[in-house]
């Protein structure tokens, strides 16, 4: 029968099948963070067991950790509660024998980041995380999902999941993005189209001529992003650019067991006659800049467009959700969204916390100043992504202009750190998600692209990234 590269993965790792709906799900990878593993340790403790596979397993210190511009021996958790979940998840590792990139590793940084950049994410592997933007691998063509809290306890004795097995959905993107535009317009435009429920109970596998021609990092944002339309799983097909980008980094990988892997990743495709449950196509040429307006990360809009009227909705639980959104957002209905000013600017996090994204962002800052009104702040994914930006000059440009050049971690994607927004106060990020209180009770979050946060910074406002050009190195 022909087979989706979904259906390929999940048959490749299915240890028994339970019933027509489960399997029992082998994980080639488990990843962890502070937050999500505490109660399976001591679980696992009261019940007398060990750790199936602790090399299978990897563990960051990455949503609570500050990010102040200090050396990484001074990196210190001053909240109490963080604190302890730090400790609490490094004697954990040291007692199950788990590596661990902790607070002052020099390599610490978003899990999502790390992982891929060490040449722990290879094509056809199953990796499981108690943090739902786990689907970021499957820019490697890697089944990553999220689990939930008590799910890692039987992942960490067992190696394996109960696994409910999902719908297949194909979105095929072709064309040349436009100038001005990246991969996260792109995702934008998808997840407000199909809505943030649109994908709900399938994964979501990318195709076309657009996603061919993206970068392992590009894939990788719109992989991270899939979750916010409610998917399951999101997957790219391997191809070169995939290979290469895990050769770099795949130590572990070469001569003979490079070709073997090779062998198999050739196979990792879904075959011509395979058939999907519901299938998307956007054209690439329509996408222009896109920013939310609301809170949730459907509710986006191209720049250039006029905020929606609660009146014209159509029927009363959109005319309220959209009156709910504009009030919480303080803004007005059938208003422009361009020159709305900003207090705030956060580049980073899992969903563009990668290289790419700040060479984006560099080049929209080069040779400007960010606005007196507004606080900038960059913070890189990891401790390798941040020296890499210090040796191409990435980080002094950003320092000239203005911004606050960080220390990794997730920072102000979530309320979990120091890095948090006022009552009031609205940000331009480059996030994943623009929840009520999502960066700080009663903060207001406009989610846009690397380019389209720089030039926030640089006007004061948001704006559309096109009239501002590119200053290249």
């Amino acid at each position: 029968m022909p087979s989706t590269l979904y259906q390929k993965l999940v048959a490749s790792h299915t240890v028994s099948r339970l019933d027509a709906q489960h399997v029992l799900l082998y994980a080639d990878l488990h990843i962890m963070n502070e937050y999500t593993s505490p109660q399976a340790f001591t679980a696992l403790r009261a019940q007398q067991r060990r750790v199936l596979r602790p090399r299978q397993q990897l563990a960051v210190v990455s949503h609570i950790i500050p990010t102040h511009p200090v050396n990484n021996a001074q990196r210190t958790i001053m909240d109490p509660a963080s604190s302890l979940q730090a400790r609490n998840l490094k004697r954990n590792c040291d007692e199950f024998g788990i590596r661990l990139f902790d607070t002052t590793d020099a390599d610490q940084g978003i899990e999502h980041i790390v992982a891929p950049e060490h040449g722990l994410i290879r094509p056809g592997m199953v990796v499981m995380c108690g943090d739902s933007h786990t689907t970021t691998y499957g820019a490697l063509g890697a089944l990553g999902f999220g689990v939930g809290t008590s799910e890692v306890e039987h992942i960490l004795a067992t190696q394996t999941l109960v696994y409910r097995l999902a719908g297949d959905m194909r979105i095929r993107i072709d064309g040349a993005l436009p100038l001005g535009t990246s991969v996260k317009d792109l995702i934008l435009l998808i997840i407000g189209s199909i809505g943030a429920q649109g994908a709900r109970g399938y994964a979501v596998e990318f195709c076309g001529t657009t996603i061919a021609t993206l970068s392992a990092e590009a894939r990788m944002t719109m992989c991270n992003m899939a979750v916010e339309a409610g998917a399951r799983a999101a997957l790219i097909q391997p191809d070169r650019i995939t290979f290469d980008y895990v050769a770099a980094r795949a130590q572990d990988l070469r001569g003979a067991a490079w070709e073997q892997a090779m062998t198999s990743w050739r196979e990792l495709y879904s075959d011509p006659d395979a058939q999907f449950d519901v299938e998307h196509v956007f054209d690439a040429a329509e996408v222009e800049p896109y920013v939310t307006w609301g809170t949730s990360p459907d509710q986006a809009m191209p720049v250039t467009g006029l905020l929606p009227d609660p009146a014209a909705s159509g029927n009363a639980h959109s005319h309220d959700a959209i009156a709910r959104a504009l009030d919480y957002m303080g803004l007005r209905a059938v208003a422009p969204i361009e020159r709305t000013p900003v207090d705030r600017v956060f580049i980073g996090s899992c969903t563009n916390g990668r290289i790419e994204d700040l060479r984006l962002a560099a080049a929209i800052v080069r040779g400007r100043s960010v606005a007196p009104a507004v606080r900038a702040m960059v913070v890189p994914g990891s401790g390798s992504v941040r020296r890499q930006a210090e040796q191409e000059g990435l980080a002094q440009v950003f320092l000239d202009a203005g911004f606050e050049w960080r220390q990794p971690g997730c920072s102000m994607c979530l309320a979990m750190n120091d890095d948090v927004l006022e009552p009031g106060e609205r940000c331009a990020s480059t996030t994943n998600r623009n929840f009520e209180g999502r960066q700080g009770r009663a903060g207001r979050t406009h989610l846009m692209s690397p380019a389209m946060a720089a030039a926030a910074a640089i006007t004061g406002y948001i704006a559309d990234v096109r009239k501002l050009g590119v200053h290249h190195a």
